[in-house]
């Protein structure tokens, strides 16, 4: 069993934000991979699907960004899970805009969604790290994660969204490779699977 969990804030007002692209892209894999209904469960909603013989709990936590881990923490410990079953969706600035990679591992480098999952089920769990690019300075970050995506940026948003869909079974079954080839492949060449706990990778 795996738990894929987006990253993003819960809410009508949040829901094209750039820091809510976690939530966009698990939506879109539970559409297109025929996933059930979503219901509430551990403080999340949540939606169960079947990738090759294997069961995945899809969750987008309803706290808050900064208290993602409660939910994910829940989930682990009622599945009796190990981090490294579980693979987090989320928003990166440090990567260009439509640019996707994946590790295992490392720090938060300052995302608050990943820094409370590891402060509930440590650092040990995947991530696909989905770019939205830098503002530039520091103190235009907030600004930007919470700005909605322009009508420009679908021109790469949603080809990337069906992307990672279409790709995701071969990360549920633990093959990033597969994963990043069959990405490159629709959407062009993508980065190889990072693994290294060096936070300017996170």
């Amino acid at each position: 069993m795996r738990l894929l969990v987006g990253l993003g804030n819960p809410g009508t007002k949040y829901a094209h934000n750039r820091h809510n692209i976690g939530f966009m892209a698990v939506d879109e894999i539970v559409r297109r991979h025929g996933f059930g209904a979503w219901r509430g469960r551990f403080q999340s909603q949540c939606a169960e699907g079947i990738m090759d013989g294997n069961k995945i709990l899809a969750i987008k936590p309803e706290t808050y960004m900064n208290e993602s881990g409660l939910a994910v923490g829940a989930a682990l410990r009622f599945f009796k899970l190990e981090a490294e079953d579980v693979i987090v969706i989320h928003d990166e600035i440090d990567l260009a805009p439509g640019k996707v990679r994946i590790k295992q591992g490392g720090g938060h480098a300052g995302h608050n969604g990943l820094r409370d999952i590891d402060a509930h089920i440590g650092k040990n769990y995947h991530r696909v790290r989905m770019g939205v690019g830098h503002p530039g300075l520091k103190e235009r970050v907030t600004g930007h994660v919470l700005d909605d995506f322009s009508k420009a940026d679908m021109v790469w948003l949603s080809p990337l969204l069906d992307a990672v869909a279409e790709s995701f079974p071969k990360l549920a079954a633990n093959d990033e490779k597969g994963f990043t080839n069959t990405l490159g492949q629709i959407i062009g060449p993508q980065a190889p699977p990072q693994k290294t706990k060096d936070d300017r990778e996170t």
